[in-house]
């Protein structure tokens, strides 16, 4: 996935410069939709990456997972309920997958994961709104909101996943906890 999602990057930014240069040269409307489009998703794709970037090297996947922040309120369990979270959950993209790997962590790192994950898409949701800025310059408030608001939702769907995943991985760090007690 992290291949997929730095090819998209790249892609999206070729696109852009040439959705721009052929603009410039023939004032053509359509050209001028491409570039903004191109330019929006390069956005979003590169935004993505550079956060998940800087959580990555100022955390390291070290987060407290014991932190208020990140312990599930009474009515989530309801809500992940109504989503039907469980039927879906596990078709979702990853973007690195080792890092949840228990043959390769222990539960607690994978909360820790967790956690860091949960921070990296929560900022996603928030930064995914300020491409809004731009109508500004270019016009079409309305689909850099769509295009925002379609983007949050996305974000908010991992952040969703981990919350409703993390209290069966506390419940093993536990476990695990207890195992390890009993052998010292």
């Amino acid at each position: 996935m992290a291949r997929v999602i730095k090819t998209a990057a790249w892609v999206s930014v070729i696109c852009t410069a040439l959705f721009c240069a052929i603009y410039r040269g023939t004032q053509s409307p359509f050209f001028f939709s491409l570039g903004i489009t191109a330019g929006t998703v390069a956005y979003h794709v590169i935004m993505r990456l550079l956060v998940g970037f800087c959580y990555n090297s100022a955390l390291h996947n070290k987060v407290n997972y014991k932190h208020p922040w990140f312990r599930q309120r009474s009515l989530e369990p309801a809500f992940y309920e109504r989503l039907r979270v469980k039927s879906w959950k596990s078709r979702m993209p990853t973007y690195d997958q080792d890092r949840f790997d228990p043959r390769k962590h222990t539960w607690e790192e994978i909360a820790q994961a967790m956690c860091q994950s949960e921070l990296v898409h929560e900022t996603i949701a928030v930064l995914s709104f300020l491409p809004l800025v731009a109508s500004v310059w270019f016009g079409s408030f309305p689909v850099f909101l769509i295009t925002s608001l379609c983007s949050a939702a996305f974000d908010l769907i991992f952040v969703i996943m981990q919350r409703y995943n993390r209290p069966v991985v506390l419940r093993l760090v536990e476990r695990q906890r207890e195992r390890e007690n009993k052998r010292n």
